[in-house]
């Protein structure tokens, strides 16, 4: 029987490309998201997968997601945090990062990935699975698109390191911290882009395969679990 794996934030982007790479790998996968359903089910289709609508910072449809998913399949191998959001706010401009925003990000990026591992934490103990979070360099260096998402960012970094201690050896808990990554988000940052290719060693920004294939490799990892492994290109190299 196949590994089954749940994407979450999937229909597009990095999630997109985790979830066509382990299906590559022989995953099922399930791919979900909060609004895009026909890009979520096209994703799906490609891969011969499955789709689960549903918002995961809503806690009774993320637990429902897992419910789903072992419903359908009657097991969840992988569980990839990937669903994610942000707000663009200088990081001087203090006034604008209101609670609101804080609250907001800390739903989706921190309690959200914490809500669903609980959820899916008796059927990963079963498989001896593996969960890996997608973070972020904000949440390694004082950078980011505002204040508020790196922190949620850092506080994904902890979540990981401390669930990883908390639920071993049955199950691997690990991220990944890309730095810039050519998506639909950031399509318009040229000038982050410009930075980035001018500064960083590898002279380039990264792709959504890049982070898909570094999932893959924690995913394949059996025993690597609390890391926190940055895919910047070089660029926290520079001082």
């Amino acid at each position: 029987m196949s590994k089954v794996a749940l994407v979450t934030g999937s229909s597009s982007g990095i999630g997109a490309a985790v979830a066509r790479r382990l299906a590559q790998d022989g995953c099922t996968v399930v791919v979900n998201s909060r609004s895009s359903v026909e890009a979520g089910q096209a994703v799906a289709a490609e891969i011969g997968g499955s789709y689960v609508q549903a918002d995961v910072a809503d806690e009774l449809a993320a637990r429902g997601l897992v419910d789903s998913v072992l419903t359908a399949h009657g097991r969840l191998d992988v569980l990839v945090n990937n669903a994610g959001t942000t707000q663009v706010i200088p990081h001087t401009d203090l006034a604008a990062a209101t609670p609101e925003v804080w609250r907001h990000l800390y739903e989706v990026n921190v309690i959200a990935p914490f809500v669903l591992v609980t959820a899916a934490e008796k059927a990963l103990r079963e498989a001896r699975g593996c969960v890996v979070n997608i973070s972020s360099l904000a949440g390694v260096k004082p950078t980011g698109s505002s204040i508020p998402y790196a922190a949620s960012k850092a506080a994904l970094n902890h979540q990981t390191r401390l669930l990883a201690k908390a639920l071993g050896p049955d199950i691997r808990v690990n991220a990944v911290a890309p730095g810039l990554v050519d998506t639909p988000w950031t399509q318009d940052w040229h000038e982050i882009r410009a930075l980035v290719t001018a500064m960083a060693p590898m002279r380039r920004s990264a792709t959504p395969d890049d982070v898909a294939e570094m999932v893959l490799a924690l995913v394949r990892s059996s025993y690597v679990t609390g890391e926190v492994v940055v895919l910047d290109g070089g660029l926290g190299l520079l001082p």
